[in-house]
């Protein structure tokens, strides 16, 4: 009996500290998608991008619903289906040793998918923090920070919801004061928005918030060079990259921020609820942790990993996502997307009635665009795309922003977004 009892422990721990590397089940599409790509590795990224024969491979290789046309991948992007099947293989795993894995095997199996990750963003395992969300990871280092009443915070206009309300408490509860610019929808030059940035600096401000790629008008901003004028005045910076992150092509450390959070169930197309959090190594012991810890140094990133008992298998998922994304390469990813973007507003741009807010200059935006039809609210105009032509987009209803928010993905196939031009030209019409 103790012999059986031993050789299932050392079986169940062979198989739990390897499953989430394995590869996924191997089905000839993806093979085919390997076979493709390779074919077409001596092409730039830019023309690698226009080449449908490969793109409706990897078309295939997500599974959407016939009802309608998916044109709001913002909220958060579907899993290829071999990355849903891993993560289901995952689930079952883990719920045949349920304790047994959670207390032996779960921390090793987090590391290694932890390294897998920093290696895509470019950093230490030293530097991450898995997380559930974009806001989870940025509403940490915020309230992690301590703040004089009287210090200042920058933002924009244009940032997200979640991070400025997170702001305003810190506002109410450690009087902080919080400072807003405007952000132009068409900036003339990467100056023009560094400069308001900087404008607004004082010898109080201590913190400036970011964000990589707005995630209302697509708008990518200049990102480092922000940076590295806030380090001049001797100001942290944290950057919101849910969007930018597995859209764009680079390195967390390239932007130069003291502080990143990242959606991993957006661009990377993980399974909801994986986020990720970049604390700069010598940022870690400036964060209190939002849920107490007494198990680790201050300046040891796991002290913010201390959230209770949560879904691990979506965590061991991630390495299933980072491998579909790796077959297609950051690069080409971001070149296929900034296409699709480009495709549509180049057919509108100069429609009468019809109105892009976001620039028009490729290293500006990527997927995402936002655009208003005269005599129709964000509202009206949502409701009457989907409504009349089953073409599902999200309004956006902001001051500094009226339009609706258009997010194409890589299963997006050329045929829908003409589906779309056609119906926005006819509403304009």
């Amino acid at each position: 009996m103790l012999r059986n009892r031993r050789q299932f422990v050392q079986q169940a721990g062979a198989l739990t500290a390897s499953s989430f590397l394995l590869p996924w089940i191997q089905q000839p599409a993806l093979d085919a998608i390997t076979e493709k790509r390779r074919e077409l590795d001596h092409l730039s990224a830019e023309a690698f991008a226009q080449k449908e024969d490969f793109w409706v491979l990897i078309q295939r290789a997500y599974q959407q619903s016939p009802h309608f046309i998916n044109l709001e991948n913002g909220y958060f992007s579907p899993q290829p289906v071999e990355v849903m099947e891993a993560q289901m293989n995952n689930i079952r795993m883990i719920n045949e040793q349920p304790s047994f894995y959670m207390r032996k095997r779960q921390w090793d199996d987090k590391a290694g998918v932890k390294k897998l990750l920093a290696q895509q963003a470019g950093c230490s395992p030293e530097e991450i923090v898995i997380t559930r969300n974009t806001t989870e990871s940025l509403d940490t280092v915020i309230h992690g920070l301590d703040f004089e009443p009287g210090s200042e915070a920058i933002m924009c206009d244009q940032d997200y919801g979640s991070m400025l309300e997170a702001f305003d408490q810190q506002a109410r509860r450690r009087g902080l004061v919080n400072k807003f610019i405007e952000l132009p929808l068409h900036p003339v030059s990467d100056s023009e928005i560094v400069e308001r940035y900087e404008k607004a600096i004082t010898d109080k401000t201590k913190v400036m918030l970011v964000t990589h790629l707005i995630n209302i008008t697509g708008q990518v901003l200049p990102v480092r060079k922000i940076c590295d004028m806030a380090h001049r005045h001797d100001v942290q910076v944290i950057v919101d990259g849910a969007h930018s992150f597995a859209q764009l092509d680079f390195k967390i450390p390239d932007l130069g921020a003291d502080y990143f959070g990242a959606s991993l169930h957006k661009w990377l197309c993980c399974p909801l609820g994986a986020g990720i959090l970049y604390v700069r190594k010598d940022r870690i012991a400036n964060v209190w942790p939002l849920f107490g810890d007494a198990g680790h140094a201050a300046d040891d990133i796991r002290k913010l990993e201390h959230i209770g008992t949560h879904p691990v298998s979506t965590n061991l998922t991630i390495a299933a996502a980072l491998r579909f994304h790796q077959m297609i390469g950051d690069r080409r990813k971001q070149e296929r997307l900034r296409y699709l973007k480009r495709y549509w507003t180049e057919q509108v741009k100069e429609v009468p009635g019809i109105t892009l807010n976001t620039p028009w200059e490729m290293e500006r935006s990527s997927a995402i665009a936002n655009v208003a039809v005269d005599g129709y609210t964000p509202q009206e105009l949502w409701d009457k795309l989907y409504d009349d032509y089953r073409i599902w987009t999200v309004a956006i209803n902001r001051k500094a922003v009226k339009g609706i928010r258009v997010t194409p993905h890589l299963y997006t196939p050329i045929e829908h977004l003409d589906q779309f031009v056609a119906a926005l030209k006819e509403l304009a019409s």
